[in-house]
Formats: structure tokens, sequence, C-alpha cells
């Protein structure tokens, strides 16, 4: 039998075949990165299908050259790019260039982090970088903070909220298991719970301020009524940063109440984290060192690839939760310490490093200083929507989201709701710019989500022009009236964008 050809593994004779390969990618991907500031390609959903649908997977193409030109066909001349600074649609970040060194070293070497025998170095790179996020969280308050690297903020919470629960039936309580966080949490706190076996009632929602911060006077409501129904408060979810408005809940009031009660306090950073490396805006995190745990996406705030977020405990001993030992792996008596024993996950990608080789390139004044010039830059934005009269701002931005719609005067909500959720269509069809669609109270607002540091006040006020422009022109689109045969005056059955 012929053995199969092994010119394609990773191997000290294909020394040469890897870096002609490396090489190629990283030209590949720098011949597509200039798109002349367009985001986008508008490319329909239908033919991106088709064409991926069309490729026989048993049917190899024999070479990489091959294989990178079907890629930039089927990908990368239709992908969005992040790095243009009019992309503000969504928590995705330009990624720091050390960052991407550090991506082909983990994908070449191919370590696991879950046991030392196959990590080792990077057992204790991951142990440094955990041990000096929970030093900027929690200063010299917590000494036995620890953590773990996860895949993202939806991990990171599923995991905060497993050793919620367990913390909570390790105590003398009994009673239903209640989860309080604000009306303006992120999802992922209700998929927790169902997760989780507790179900969706498990989560109470807290009221708002008028700045969609949690109300404290909601939250001492919700702990004293579970208190008198008898139910157990396991957590209580505080939001630095939440995904629409980038709010952030008033921490120290929450925290007080959390603990007067006994509940162990969760602070969702995923967005605001990147504030515990600002130089200017750390205090609006003041607060946070109270939290049972802390989740920070590194790949949103920090400027990151994905995947890289962290979950950080105050008291390490609470991570015993999701510590199962096997013979084969982790077994009791290991010489080494072993970061499965801290994770949700066994096999898990070196993501750490990333924000090792960041951090030892640039340091992290750099990256706070990216993310207060987003936040600036959303003021300003915030600025021009409030000055304009035809755009309607919904609140001042807290970090770097900016949440508006185009309401045209006499324009009623329902036909606003559409006309917005068309201009949002239209600009992506168009490529020039992207923006993000939410509910406010029920109707359609559109949002910029800024991330990028090297985006101008220009860029975005060009944003906003196209914004207004497509409205006005979507608003000159309108189909005959089928009463009358011609344009029926402010009739908003509106051709769809781009069509």
């Amino acid at each position: 039998m012929t053995p199969p050809p092994l010119q394609h593994l990773f191997h000290p004779r294909n020394a040469a075949a890897y870096l002609d390969s490396v090489r190629a990618g990283a030209e590949t991907v720098a011949a597509h990165l200039d798109r002349g500031g367009r985001p986008a390609t508008g490319c329909d959903a239908r033919d991106a299908a088709a064409q991926v649908a069309a490729v026989d997977l048993d049917a190899p193409l024999g070479d990489s050259a091959a294989a990178l030109e079907e890629l930039s066909r089927l990908w990368l001349c239709d992908t969005v790019w992040f790095h243009e600074p009019t992309y503000a649609a969504h928590l995705n970040c330009p990624v720091a260039i050390p960052a991407l060194l550090a991506e082909v070293l983990i994908s070449s070497v191919n370590a696991s982090l879950d046991t030392f025998d196959q990590s080792v170095g990077a057992t204790f790179i991951e142990r440094h970088l955990v041990d000096w996020t929970a030093g900027r969280i929690y200063g010299a308050a917590a000494p036995d903070a620890d953590g773990i690297f996860t895949s993202g903020g939806t991990q990171s919470n599923l995991q905060a909220l497993l050793l919620a629960r367990d913390h909570a039936l390790a105590g003398t309580s009994q009673g239903r298991l209640r989860i309080l966080a604000s009306a303006e949490a992120h999802f992922s706190v209700g998929k927790a719970a169902r997760l989780l076996g507790l179900g969706d009632a498990a989560v109470v929602a807290v009221a708002t301020d008028a700045q969609r911060r949690m109300d404290p006077a909601a939250l001492a409501r919700a702990l004293d009524t579970a208190a008198a129904d008898g139910d157990v408060v396991m957590a209580v979810v505080a939001t630095a940063g939440t995904t629409d408005f980038g709010a952030l809940d008033p921490l120290p009031e929450i925290a007080a109440l959390a603990g007067a009660h006994g509940a162990w306090l969760h602070v969702d950073a995923a967005y605001g984290g990147g504030l515990l490396a600002s130089r200017t805006r750390r205090h609006l995190l003041a607060g946070i060192e109270h939290a049972d745990s802390v989740t920070v996406d590194f790949h949103k705030t920090w400027f990151q690839p994905v995947s890289a977020s962290a979950l950080v405990v105050r008291d390490a001993a609470t991570l015993r939760h999701v510590t199962w030992h096997a013979d084969y792996l982790n077994p009791k008596d290991a010489a080494h310490p072993n970061q499965v024993d801290k994770s949700m996950q066994t096999t898990r990608r070196f993501d750490a490093l990333k924000l090792w080789m960041t951090l030892r390139t640039m340091g992290a004044d750099t990256v706070g200083d990216w993310f207060d010039a987003a936040i600036d830059l959303a003021d300003q934005a915030a600025q021009a929507v409030a000055g304009s009269g035809e755009l309607e701002l919904a609140a001042e931005p807290q970090l770097s989201t900016v949440v508006f719609r185009y309401r045209p005067a006499g324009l009623a909500d329902a036909e606003t709701d559409q006309l917005n959720t068309r201009i949002r269509a239209r600009l992506y069809s168009g490529g020039q710019a992207m923006v993000a669609a939410t509910k406010v109270a029920g109707r359609t607002y559109l949002k910029l989500t800024l991330l990028n540091p090297m985006a101008t006040p220009a860029d975005i006020l060009g944003v906003l022009a196209r914004v207004r422009e497509a409205g006005e022109a979507l608003l000159l689109e309108r189909i005959p009236s089928p009463r009358t045969g011609g344009l029926a005056g402010r009739d908003l059955h509106l051709v769809e964008a781009g069509r």
C-alpha cells in the first residue's frame, strides 16, 4: 500500500514549505486590505452561498496557492474589514499586529493549555497574565484572585454563574435560585440560566435609570422581594458596558447591596474592561474591586483577534466548582499546575499569547489610549447627531456606542422604523459604511459602535451624512400607491435598498 503524502505536515523537513505558505497567506491578506475605504462590498447572501456550495470538497486543488486563489473569491473579496474607519456596526475591533504575529505561533505549535506537560512555559504565561489582569481589577485587595482564559464573554459569564450557583448550593439557604440583572444585561446571562438548568424565570430583570444603568433602588426592591418570597439570590450581575448603550452600572452601590444580602456579585465587563488600561477613565470602573467574578473580553476593547476573553475571580478556591480529575489527564497527585483544573474546556488554544505579545511590544497604555480615542470619537458623533435636525439621539454615550435614528419631521413611528431598517440595508449594499441596528422601547434605531482608534471625526461625520442621504433617497423611491397609481405622500412602501 502506498503511504500517504506528507509534504503538507508541519515538520522540520517541510520548514521551507511552511515559510512559503505563511508568507503567501500574509501577502494574500495584505493584497486585500485596501478596499478604498469600503468596509463591505454588499455581497448578496444567496450569491455567496451558491459559490461555496459549488465547491467539491472531495476534489482537492493540490497546492495552497490554488486554494488561496479560490478562498479570495469565496471569502476575502467580500469579507467585512473591521479596520476600515467607516465600519461602525458591531463590537468588532481592528487588531494589533503583535497579536497577529502571536496567532502564527499559536497555530503552528498547536499547544493545548489544559495540562502543563502539553504547554510548558505557556501555562505560566497565561497564569501571569491572569494575575496581571486581576491586579488591574482588585489591586492589592484580593491576594487570592485567579482566573482562566475563555473563548469569549458568553463562556466567561456562563462559568461565572456556574460558580455562583454552586457557591449558593453549598450554603445553608434553601429556595429557588434567582439571578438579578439589569434589563440591559447581555443575553448570555439568560442563556446561562437556561444552560445551568435554572430556567428562564430564574433571571429577574432589574429596572434601569434614564442613563440605562441598573437602578440601585430597583435592585434593593428586587432583593427584598426575593427574600420575602423565600428565594435565594445566587448572583447579582452588574454590567460595565452594555452592548447597546455602553452603560456602566453603578458598581459601588450594587456591590454594597449584593454584599448586604450575601449574593455573589458578577461584573460583566466584556465591553468596558478596556477601561482597566485607560490612563484617564479607569475611575469609571470604581467598585469593580468588590466583584466576586469579572468578565473581560480582550477581543473587544483590547484590540485582540477573536478569541480572547478571561474570567477573573476574587477567590481562587471558588474555581473548584469546575474542577474534574481524570487519571489520564490531571490526576489529583499531579506534580505540576494544570490549567484544565480551572476551565470548562479541556483542549484550549494558547490565546493568552496574543495579549502577551501586545503588552510586551507596545504596552497597556497604548491599548488604553486607543480605547479612549474611540470614546472621544463617540462623544463627537453624539454631538453631531444632537445638532442635526433629522437625526435623533437615543441617549448620551457612556463608552463608544451612539444610538440614534433618522427621523424627518412628521413621520410616524412605524414608518420611521421601516425607514431606518431600509437605511441600514442600503448602507450595507453600497459597501461604503456599516452601522448596526437595535430596538429602543420597541422602536428601531441605528447604532454606531466605534472601536477604531484610526477613525477620524470626518470619517464618522461622513457615515452620518450617508445615513441622511440614504434616508432622503429612500423617501423619494416610494412605489406607486395602489389607490392613485402615483406617489402616495409619505407612504413608506419603500423600494428595497439597492434593488
